[in-house]
């Protein structure tokens, strides 16, 4: 899916400016990375909020326009308002395409109803994670990651060295740690995996 967003440059900034920018229907930001200095940026607030209803978004190269230009970027952080759909500022990082990215993937877990364990055992599906830290080339990065389930009986469960990873894409692994992406749990196993998690968080 490819996503273009239109910026501005902008030269006034500082709490009172972002106020009067967010006032007028716009959102202050900044883009960095690379050789280029860090530009500060304002762009339209609902245009980018359709977009980053989008789950694509979080995890494609944006070509970002500003005054014309165009640059290649990734979203790497926003902040919103704490109870309003209103996005407060906007952080993009520039994209060289030699150098490998560093970014959070979201997963699709793929045929979960056909599968042994939830067709033939009333399983659960136990997601314990919904996205896998990977790096790449920017030419590489996919919107998501498949997982198929299609195999899995009561008791299985898919470790994130165990998924299936597209061309040109590593996992990012953490020391030794070989966490559990998916597993099928008995039904009365569901409540011990909930309280599980929940310990371990």
């Amino acid at each position: 899916m490819q996503f273009e967003v239109i910026a501005n440059a902008r030269t006034l900034q500082g709490t009172g400016a972002s106020r009067r920018l967010r006032r007028a229907g716009t959102v202050p930001g900044i883009v960095y990375g690379g050789e280029a200095a860090p530009v500060a940026i304002e762009t339209h607030h609902n245009d980018l909020l359709l977009k980053m209803k989008k789950e694509a978004f979080y995890s494609s190269i944006i070509t970002l326009v500003i005054d014309g230009k165009k640059e290649q970027v990734l979203l790497r952080d926003y902040q919103t308002h704490a109870y309003k759909q209103l996005i407060l500022h906007v952080d993009f990082q520039r994209v060289d395409a030699t150098h490998e990215l560093h970014i959070k993937v979201p997963l699709h877990f793929v045929n979960e109803e056909v599968g042994p364990g939830v067709k033939l055992n009333g399983g659960l599906v136990n997601h314990v994670t919904t996205e896998l830290d990977v790096h790449c080339l920017a030419k590489d990065l996919p919107e998501f990651i498949e997982v198929d389930l299609g195999a899995l009986n009561v008791g299985d469960n898919i470790h994130a060295s165990q998924v299936k990873l597209p061309k040109g894409v590593k996992l990012v692994q953490h020391g030794s740690d070989d966490p559990i992406v998916v597993s099928i749990v008995g039904k009365g196993g569901a409540q011990a995996a909930a309280e599980g998690e929940a310990a371990a968080e």
